[in-house]
């Protein structure tokens, strides 16, 4: 019954294109994160080849049903208001840079740090060693 519903009452052009593009965008998302989570190079790079051309598909078929008049836009903003919000973006890209960085070097100092106390310890023990007597004369 379902079926014979669904065949009387074809989507529309404009349904079929807002579900084609919900479904691009939900794409995109996942492409991204498999991209990001990716170790392997090969696979980071087919993710994201994937994702640019899945972009690339959303941004096609958004023109086309924007041309249409089937998708309506957000009113415009004001530039203001981006260039607000790119700042406090590009701040806090170079708050957690530099968190980074810190996190990085500290944890190579840590590491060079015990290294140094390891090596430092098995000094003391060839010193302690050799400043022995032998119990053989």
């Amino acid at each position: 019954m379902y079926q014979q519903q669904q065949q009387q009452q074809p989507l529309q052009d404009e349904d079929l294109a807002y579900t084609v593009l919900s479904d691009l965008k939900r794409v995109v998302r996942e492409y991204a994160t498999a991209a990001t989570e990716s170790v392997c190079p090969s696979v980071r790079q087919m993710f994201t080849n994937l994702l640019n051309s899945t972009l690339k598909m959303q941004g096609d078929l958004f023109n086309v049903m924007q041309a249409q008049n089937m998708y309506s836009t957000a009113s415009p903003a004001l530039r203001q208001e981006i260039d607000k919000q790119l700042k406090e973006y590009q701040q806090t890209q170079q708050k957690t840079s530099g968190w980074l960085q810190q996190k990085l070097h500290g944890s190579n100092q840590q590491q060079q740090q015990q290294n140094f106390g390891a090596y430092q310890s098995y000094n003391q023990q060839q010193q302690s060693h050799q400043s022995h007597q032998p119990y053989y004369s």
